[in-house]
């Protein structure tokens, strides 16, 4: 049963829909016919269980889609190695320039007008600027070594060299009169180490730490053929150097003379001599000792008091430098 608006005579009037009249029968076969006609349109999927029944058709084609397969099992690949990092280039530091080194004719100049202690001063081969012969003139009067040498040497150690290459010493020099000044305000006898040719740095350092343990009061090398207070020697003494003056001198020779009118008894290390262990270094003393190989030279032999040897046995003829003058100064040590 329904209710109908009835326009013409605007009152509702009620339809039984179980009658079968025609006005409503036409409605009704009029309504069935167009859904029936959507519905044979429709895939009959719709009306199958879940998963059975006809595919799904392909939109683009209208042809049905193969049966999904199974998807395969994953398999646990390795992870792609990733590129290492190259390995960090390895640079000798004997092709670093060294800290101490002045490049370039003003800085060398400053260095040198300023009275910086200059180990050597390196000058290329070859015609020289008004520049060059002035420093040149000036490292002279301050009787800093100078070495002349082919021009691409100096390219090995740096390319900004302007044909004049200086180094600096590492710590500063101090003159013979400061370490005999020492040894008066301390009430003692003079105890000094003289140095005669030793051109390897990490001997110049282990005596220099061998000088502050029995409590010398300096150490003396010569300005020519002879090894400096370079970074290296100055690592190799372990911060001895704080403790312990260092002095260079341009005549060995004449500073040995000196030093005998100052009352100082000179040890000279030789093989011909006699054995340390029956000699008294009692008083004023300084050691010499020389260079590997070589030993002490024969004019510093000629002007010492004493030579005085190490026994040895076996087959090695010598002993280190900074191995020696352990034992000598020791034993210098132990007569004091």
């Amino acid at each position: 049963m329904a209710y109908y608006q009835d326009f013409t005579k605007k009152k509702m009037t009620r339809k039984d829909h179980l009658r079968q009249d025609s006005t409503w029968e036409e409605e009704g076969t009029r309504y069935k016919r167009a859904h029936k006609q959507d519905n044979d349109k429709k895939d009959d999927r719709f009306s199958a269980p879940h998963g059975k029944g006809p595919k799904p058709f392909d939109k683009k084609n209208d042809t049905p889609r193969k049966p999904s397969r199974p998807a395969p099992e994953k398999v646990q690949r390795p992870a792609p190695a990733r590129p290492s990092r190259p390995a960090p280039e390895f640079v000798d530091e004997a092709f670093l320039p060294p800290e101490n080194l002045l490049s370039g004719r003003n800085p060398i100049r400053e260095a040198i007008k300023n009275n910086r202690d200059i180990e050597k001063l390196m000058v290329a081969k070859g015609d020289l600027s008004a520049t060059a012969r002035e420093i040149i003139a000036m490292a002279r009067d301050k009787h800093i070594p100078i070495q002349t040498v082919d021009r691409s040497r100096l390219d090995e150690i740096t390319k900004n060299h302007q044909g004049m290459l200086a180094f600096a010493s590492a710590y500063r020099y101090y003159d013979v009169e400061d370490m005999l000044a020492e040894a008066e305000e301390k009430g003692e006898a003079p105890f000094l180490v003289i140095l005669d040719g030793v051109t390897d740095p990490q001997n110049l350092g282990a005596i220099i730490r061998t000088a502050a343990c029995v409590g010398a009061h300096g150490v003396i090398v010569p300005e020519r053929r002879a090894v400096g207070l370079t970074p290296s020697a100055v690592k190799a003494s372990a911060g001895a150097i704080e403790t312990v003056k260092v002095a260079r001198v341009t005549n060995l020779t004449r500073t040995l003379e000196m030093l005998k009118k100052q009352g100082v008894w000179l040890y000279a290390a030789d093989m011909v001599g006699e054995d340390y262990r029956s000699v008294n270094f009692e008083g004023a003393c300084a050691i010499i000792i020389g260079a590997e190989g070589e030993g002490v030279s024969r004019l510093v032999l000629e002007t010492c008091d004493h030579k005085v040897s190490l026994p040895m046995k076996g087959g090695v003829g010598s002993l280190n430098a900074s191995v020696a003058a352990g034992v000598l100064l020791y034993a210098a040590f132990a007569s004091r």
